[in-house]
């Protein structure tokens, strides 16, 4: 949630003398096909742009490095735990995503169904919005967590501890006018499409979406890292520490954001992994552990021409002609990318507790050129 980021590093451009730097560390072996100290040198450049802390694994059938760079906590040489766990923001949608689909394979849903059909009542219109369309975000529907107080003001504070749930915060987005209209003529990222998802995947398996994330991903793919931690505040085992900017008195300063109530991001944002788990799980959908070919193929096509966003799965282009594919996430004090080659073959997975003193964006892109281009 790229609109996010730049709103907070509008907001905190007095930040810039934050970050305190340890030695850089690299683990494992390396890939074959990429330089080692290529990799670390551009981990350590998304460090300098705007991270406490980073963490980065390549894996394939070559190899496996894992870098980090950074530390783990302000006011300490504390090195990132190179196979910690972070908030994985709304990679959390392709795994939703994946569940939605192998409902449809299973004949539970439908790509086609209505959100008036699974869900009554709940949304203005619903019998004009599709499953789809809240999978590639081309619904119009307002973005809830637009209208939550969001950093650096004081007010966003106030509901660190709160829980909330995902009728709540669907009812604060259809409050607000849509995005567009008709559903599916345009594009506007949205979480409310994933909250209503979340509530579809319990109405069709009588179970929560997080049960079914479990079930269907986690434990088949020995994900021991990953967990759906619904309303628990904690990152459970080894974890850089994450801050948010807050306005103050005395200016902008960074807040510990680590222990919050995450249920705010639930079915779109929720979800705790590592860099090896999110390699590995990204690695079985692309090549077809997840899903038969003409589900992925639906996952692969943009609902808007142009756009790089299908079903729960982007994708973007690299200098030398691989395309890749993934998510993004952003859970304020915590930002993650997690993207492999079409086939699966190679992964790249990238975590960082962001400064803000940059936008890290361009950073990361060069570490992906570096890992698959090189």
């Amino acid at each position: 949630m790229r609109h996010v980021r730049r709103t907070l590093l509008t907001a905190t451009t007095a930040l810039a003398a934050v970050a305190v730097l340890a030695a850089p560390t690299a683990v494992a072996a390396t890939p074959q096909g990429a330089d080692r100290a290529g990799l670390q040198e551009s981990l350590d450049g998304v460090v300098a742009t705007g991270a406490v802390g980073a963490l980065a694994e390549v894996s394939g059938a070559d190899g496996v490095w894992r870098g980090v760079s950074g530390v783990a906590e302000l006011g300490t040489t504390r090195p990132v735990p190179d196979g910690g766990r972070f908030r994985a923001g709304s990679i959390t949608k392709t795994f939703v995503a994946t569940v939605v689909l192998q409902l449809v394979d299973e004949g539970r849903l439908r790509l086609d169904d209505t959100v008036e059909k699974w869900l009554p009542g709940v949304v203005p219109d619903g019998h004009r919005i599709t499953l789809r369309q809240l999978l590639n975000h081309t619904s119009g529907l307002y973005d809830y967590r637009r209208t939550l107080p969001m950093p650096p003001g004081q007010e966003f504070l106030a509901n660190r501890w709160r829980t909330w749930t995902a009728a709540e915060l669907v009812q604060r987005a259809v409050a607000e006018a849509p995005m567009f209209e008709p559903p599916g003529s345009d594009y506007s990222y949205s979480n409310t499409g994933y909250a209503l998802l979340g509530q579809i995947i319990e109405e069709a398996t009588g179970r929560a979406y997080g049960e079914e994330i479990e079930r269907r991903i986690i434990r088949p793919l020995r994900l021991r890292g990953t967990s759906l931690p619904g309303t628990s505040p904690r990152i459970d085992g080894p974890h850089p520490r994450g801050y948010v900017p807050i306005e103050g008195g005395d200016g902008t300063r960074l807040v510990e954001y680590t222990e919050m109530n995450p249920s705010v991001m639930g079915a779109g944002g929720e979800i705790i992994s590592t860099t090896k788990d999110l390699n590995r799980f990204v690695a079985a959908l692309l090549d077809g552990r997840l899903l038969p070919d003409h589900l992925l193929t639906e996952m692969k096509t943009p609902g808007i021409a142009g756009r790089n966003y299908g079903l729960g799965l982007a994708w973007k282009d690299t200098s030398c002609g691989v395309r890749l594919y993934g998510n993004d996430g952003d859970a304020l004090a915590y930002q993650a990318w997690s993207f492999a080659t079409e086939d699966g073959r190679r992964q790249v997975t990238v975590a960082l507790t962001p400064d803000f003193r940059g936008d890290p964006d361009d950073a990361v892109d060069a570490l992906l050129e570096q890992a698959f281009c090189d």
